[in-house]
Order: C-alpha cells, then structure tokens, then sequence
C-alpha cells in the first residue's frame, strides 16, 4: 500500500496531528453514543503509548462555517478523557496563536483536542491558508477519520501537504484492507443487502457492484420505489418517482448479469405512524393507496434468510423498516440476527444500520463494521477518495 499506518511513521514524542471522526450525536451536553470515538481508540492509545503528544481535530454537525455553541466538542472531551483514562485539554478554537501555544505546550502523551473545524467556512472550501494554520499545530500528520476522507476538506486533503510525515491510522488502514478484499476478490456467494430511505444514495454504488455480487435484497423505504418501478400499488409509502427509469434500469442490468434481486412479497403496513399497534400484514396485490409500509414482512423476512444461509460474503447497508419503534423492528431484527450468525464474512456499514446491530445487542458478531457511511458507499461504488488520494506517497 502507498499509503503508509501510524505503526510505520516516526512519532515518538512527537506532535502528531490526528485527525479522526468524532461526529457523535448529541442530546443537549450528553454524547448519546460514543460508539465512533470507541472506534478511534487504538489509533488515540498507540500514539501515547508511543509519547507523542497528540492533537485532535474534528468537525461536530453542520454549523456552516459559524460558532455554534450547541455543536462544540467540549461533551466529546469528558468522554474521550473517561475513555482513554486521563485528562484531555479542550482548546479554545482549532487555529490561531493561543491554540498554537497550547500544542507547542504539550508534554509526551499529552492530548488537546481540537474546537469544531466546522466552525471555520475555510475547512470545508479546503483552503489552503487554513490547512497551513491547522498544520503550524504538529509535525506529524495522521488521518483516521474514513467517514470524511470522501470529503476535499481542508483537514483532510490541503493540510496533507505541509507534512512530509503523513499516514492513516488503524481504523483508516482496516476500512482499505477490508473494503478493498470485497472490491477484489469476495468469497461468493456475495449478497448485498441494501434499506434505508433513498435509493439517489445507492444508485453509483448499487451499479458498481453489480459484477461482484450474486444476490441483492432490498428492504426499507427504497423498496417502495422498485416496487413502484414494477407497476405495484405502494400506497402512501415514501417513493423517489424521479428514480423510477433508474431502478427499472437497475432491475433490467441485474437480470442481464444474472444477478438476483429480491423484493419484498409482504409488508407491515399502518394507516397512520402514530398508531403504532395497529399495523397489518399485507402482500404486494393487497396494498391499498392509504397504507403506509414500515417494515418487511414474514414472508419476505423467509426468504431473505434462506438466501443468506447460502452467503459466504455479506455486505449490508441500511436497516428494512422503521426498526426505531420496536413495533416496526421486526424484519431488521430478524436480519440483523442471521448476519450476525452467518457462516460468511460479514461489513455492516452505514450509521442507522450500525445503529440497529448495536441496539439489537449483535455488534461483536459482525466480522467488520464500517464506520464511513458516505465515504464506504464511495469506496464501494470504486471512486478515489480525496482523503485517501492525498496520503499516497
């Protein structure tokens, strides 16, 4: 790989700049799930263990180039400290001379973290006055934030050419080696599993992997626009109509390549969503213009797991129903449970998805959760990500 890992750059008791992912969700001051910054861990522990003393920098929502108060990482740095077991110092700002000052006073396996990127417009122009700013901070650059790297960011792509020192972190390193096997060379069968609302999001990725896969399932509000496309009744159900000539040209590719795509055959329907209790079960014939679809049906749940017992490669993105609300969580449940117990290799990517494995308690028995949301579905669909294309040598 041209690129190279944390474990192969001279960092000892260096000032490493480390940029990584820390856009948790918040809920007033509190992190609500720290899964992300759990996942940044072994790159944060190896360059203390090392002594260098690191800089953290992240972006936090989408405050569109102003301060926000609401979105500064100050809640992220009371549980990266509880996490890594010592204290974090929160700069005021990410650029400037009192920020520079406190990085330059930084003893060995010392940790600042960074005030929101976003705050600046600069970062997300990927302006080089800025990338140089954010650079004067530290001698090493390292990047393990996959989620932003298809981003041309200024802490992601600019900043990397004031470093002759730069490389990836663990996380960045496992997302290439993972993700690259499934672009290459997947043990088949190879089915995808694809939910989530929109199918605008997929259309690249779903085409790009079109010759790598055997079968592809699709659930969650997407469904409704390839069933559309195929003349069914969807009622209320949330459908892309300026889709539908690219998921009737999906269909017509898959059949070409003797591809398999599954749809639902039943669905849980409601008239109303706030009337959680009183769904029913419907098929594609009975689905009548006032019924709303908010999961995948008994049926259709059959039949997906019967094609999953076959897979040795599983690759899914995006939950098959409203699986927040436990009434409507069924068909996600059921899928997430027969991934997580399937003989084959298994990547669940994409927030809401990694979400629902984690609420159903079925993380750890999933061989690579991708943390990249975007940037995986870019990888995926075989774009070079700016982030990852600046870190080559």
């Amino acid at each position: 790989m041209p690129i190279r890992g944390i474990d192969e750059i001279p960092i000892e008791s260096k000032r490493v700049f480390l940029r990584v992912d820390l856009n948790v969700p918040l809920k007033g001051s509190e992190v609500e799930d720290v899964e992300k910054i759990k996942a940044v861990l072994p790159t944060i522990n190896y360059a203390l263990d090392k002594k260098a003393k690191v800089i953290i920098a992240s972006h936090l929502g989408r405050p569109k180039g102003k301060v926000i108060p609401e979105l500064s990482l100050k809640p992220v740095a009371k549980v990266l400290e509880n996490l890594i077991g010592k204290k974090v110092l929160m700069a005021p700002n990410c650029v400037g001379p009192q920020v520079e000052e406190m990085a330059r006073g930084l003893k060995k396996s010392e940790v600042l973290l960074l005030e929101n990127l976003r705050f600046h417009p600069e970062e997300e122009k990927n302006d080089r006055d800025f990338a140089r700013a954010l650079a004067k901070l530290a001698e090493v650059y390292i990047n393990d934030a996959f989620a932003a790297s298809h981003r041309a960011h200024a802490s992601v792509v600019a900043i990397t050419e004031f470093f002759d020192e730069k490389g990836c972190g663990f996380l960045i390193k496992k997302e290439l080696e993972v993700l690259g096997k499934v672009l290459s060379n997947p043990e088949r069968p190879f089915v995808l599993i694809l939910g989530g609302a929109k199918v605008s999001d997929k259309i690249g990725f779903i085409k790009g992997l079109l010759d790598k896969v055997d079968s592809i399932l699709i659930g969650g509000a997407m469904a409704y626009t390839f069933l559309k496309a195929l003349g069914y009744e969807v009622g209320k159900s949330p459908i892309e109509m300026d889709k539908i000539e690219e998921a009737k040209f999906i269909l017509n590719e898959a059949s070409k390549q003797g591809v398999k795509v599954i749809l639902p055959s039943d669905h849980k329907v409601v008239k109303n969503m706030d009337e959680k209790e009183s769904f029913s079960i419907v098929d594609n014939e009975h689905f009548s213009s006032e019924m709303i679809g908010v999961d995948i049906g008994p049926s259709t749940v059959e039949v997906f797991v019967k094609e999953l017992t076959k897979a040795n490669t599983i690759l899914w993105n995006g939950p098959l129903g409203v699986f927040e609300y436990e009434a409507f969580s069924e068909g996600t449940k059921r899928i997430a449970e027969t991934v997580a117990f399937s003989k084959g290799f298994t990547i669940v990517g994409g927030g809401d998805t990694v979400s629902a494995v984690n609420k159903f308690g079925l993380a750890q028995k999933i061989g690579h959760l991708s943390t990249g949301g975007g940037a995986t579905l870019e990888f995926l669909e075989g774009k070079v990500l700016p982030g990852i294309k600046a870190l080559e040598r």
